[in-house]
């Protein structure tokens, strides 16, 4: 195997594959990156066993070969190299080492055989659909902050992809939940995604996939089955398992008759929540909303460091229904809001009960918080 690459080029895909190596694991070959050239095509692959990610990398003076090279090891190189320098790989074939030249610098790196490689890639994937970057964007920006981290319920930790049905228009909607709070957001359902099953994206994948989708402005293609799902993102094509694993029926936690509506400017929402919350080293950091007639209050309390309180009041918030105290934490509460625009709306039901968070601006997302006692 023969080829020569552009340092930048080579180096964007080494990224790429590099951050789905598992960093301690147990698998020589797991640390390894597979380079393969064939048909004046380059890819470069790396998988953990629950991802695989293959790059189609541009090269010239490609020689048919392939061979494996540790992963981070190459990278590291590569990113020390002068910018705008050619990358010269060589590998002979069998054991012999894979050669870098890049003009004086020269290197060789021990090589593992790529029959000890692993596949995830085979295997029928039924169901096929395309969406626009921006809107699979959206569908992770707005639900992964709620992702559980809690390995005993292994069932929440990603984000639970469906076809749905709201206000009767069909619906691909993404939804999370660590038991504090939930996030359920929408998009138009696209063709083909129609019988799709609903299936758990584990939260390493949906991470991959984020990172990538920076990088593109055209459609994403998606493929799955019951058990793996892939992505096509430009040259790049992640292939992951997924979590084995039944998703609690979220409808059921959603209130459904909370009347008492609270509306208020995002920023000065959140700027106050920050200045309140500052008072306690906590890392739950609760805070207490006390929402009257077209006023709000937000307090916090902290044994050690004392108390603090801001209003909000007059154009800034809107509230017609009967005087309410509640509880939040800090941090959930601006991780909700930072989804937002504009304007968010709370609706409440009583103090201790689960409230509803919206953008006022668009439905196509909606979140439920859990209350706490302060």
């Amino acid at each position: 195997m023969k080829f020569k690459a552009d340092r930048a080029t080579l180096l964007k895909a080494l990224a790429h594959v590099q951050s789905v190596v598992e960093k301690r694991n147990t698998i020589p070959i797991l640390a390894n990156v597979m380079i393969a050239a064939k048909d004046v095509r380059l890819t470069l692959t790396a998988t953990d066993m629950e991802i695989a990610i293959v790059e189609e990398v541009p090269a010239t003076s490609v020689t048919d070969g392939a061979c494996t090279a540790p992963a981070a090891t190459l990278y590291e190189i590569v990113r020390k190299l002068p910018e705008g320098a050619d990358v010269q790989l060589e590998h002979a074939g069998a054991d012999a080492q894979l050669s870098l030249r890049a003009g004086r610098f020269g290197t060789s790196l021990v090589v593992l055989p790529t029959d000890d490689f692993p596949s995830m890639t085979a295997g029928a994937l039924p169901y096929r659909f395309s969406l626009p970057a921006l809107a699979l964007r959206g569908l992770i920006d707005r639900t992964r902050f709620a992702i559980s981290t809690e390995e005993t319920r292994y069932y929440l930790n990603g984000i639970y992809l469906h076809a749905a049905e709201s206000d009767g228009v069909k619906v691909l909607r993404a939804v999370a939940t660590d038991g504090h709070r939930l996030a359920r957001v929408e998009e138009p359902l696209p063709d083909g995604a129609e019988k799709m099953p609903g299936v758990i994206v584990p939260r390493k994948t949906v991470a991959e996939v984020r990172k990538l989708l920076d990088e593109v402005s055209g459609d994403v293609d998606v493929a799955l089955s019951d058990t793996r799902i892939q992505f096509k993102i430009g040259p790049v094509t992640l292939t992951s398992k997924l979590i084995d694993g039944t998703f609690p029926d979220y409808e059921r936690v959603i209130p459904r008759d909370n009347d008492k509506v609270l509306r208020v400017g995002k920023k000065d929402f959140s700027d106050a929540v920050a200045r309140v919350s500052a008072i306690s080293s906590e890392r739950s950091r609760p805070v207490k909303l006390s929402v009257g007639k077209q006023l709000l209050e937000i307090s916090a309390t902290s044994p050690e460091q004392g108390t603090a309180r801001e209003e909000l009041d007059g154009e800034r918030v809107s509230y017609e229904a009967t005087p309410l105290e509640i509880g939040f934490q800090a941090r959930y509460l601006n991780d909700i809001t930072d989804q937002i625009a504009d304007k968010v709306e709370f609706l409440f039901s009583d103090g201790a009960a689960p409230t509803v968070v919206r953008d006022a601006a668009d439905a196509s997302a909606l979140y439920v918080l859990m209350p706490m006692r302060v």
